[in-house]
């Protein structure tokens, strides 16, 4: 009998310390309406790029962005990135509080650094290729860089995470290879990638602690 109260305190203790040392308050919630906006933005994205937007030359269909359509798809894609944070931090902020855990600590500094790194440094190398006109490697390389990204931040979270980064590497480098079909690989990576692991989350971690 003292052996068994013994294995569950040992029990207990790892449990205690495997939740110290994750970051558990990540709402399956966000993740899902993450995607639904990475879809509407790609929706509209699909507008502003193709609609009246394709000559042909020599034979070739070639792809005329102007300056004005530029700034449209980026305030789309800036706005996505905006509204998918708020939508995250909201409701893990409200997860963290049913659960009586503190949104921001030490393990959370952690997650948001090694997370950061990967994401502010594919940013800075996407800006730089956009500027030389490399627009068709944007959507592969967003993909393959916060792939990077979700998997460096992984083990201060869920195993989730880790496996959504894998996929979105996968999907960007299969995206660098077909370039023309760069905005349905980004729509299918951001935006239904980000559902499916997102309702796997959901009922397997948030119903589980209502």
């Amino acid at each position: 009998m003292e052996s068994k109260n013994y294995l569950q305190d040992i029990s207990d203790i790892k449990s205690m310390m495997h939740k110290s040392s994750r970051f558990l308050s990540i709402s399956g919630l966000s993740g899902i309406l993450a995607g639904i906006y990475a879809l509407i933005g790609a929706y509209l994205g699909y507008r502003i790029i193709y609609a009246n937007n394709i000559i042909s030359i020599d034979g070739y269909r070639t792809l005329i962005l102007t300056e004005n359509r530029l700034i449209q798809i980026f305030i789309i894609a800036f706005s996505v990135v905006v509204m998918a944070m708020i939508t995250g931090v909201v409701l893990s902020f409200s997860k963290a509080k049913k659960q009586n855990e503190s949104l921001w600590d030490s393990t959370s500094k952690r997650l948001l650094i090694n997370f950061a790194i990967p994401l502010v440094t594919g940013g800075l190398f996407i800006l730089i290729l956009m500027e030389k006109g490399g627009y068709a490697y944007v959507a592969p390389l967003t993909m393959i860089f916060y792939g990077l990204a979700l998997i460096n931040a992984s083990k201060y979270t869920l195993g989730y995470v880790r496996s959504l980064g894998l996929t979105m590497i996968v999907i960007g480098l299969i995206s660098t290879y077909f370039l023309g079909y760069g905005l349905v690989f980004w729509a299918f990576g951001f935006g239904v990638c980000h559902i499916f692991y997102g309702t796997i989350m959901h009922f397997k971690y948030d119903r589980v602690n209502k």
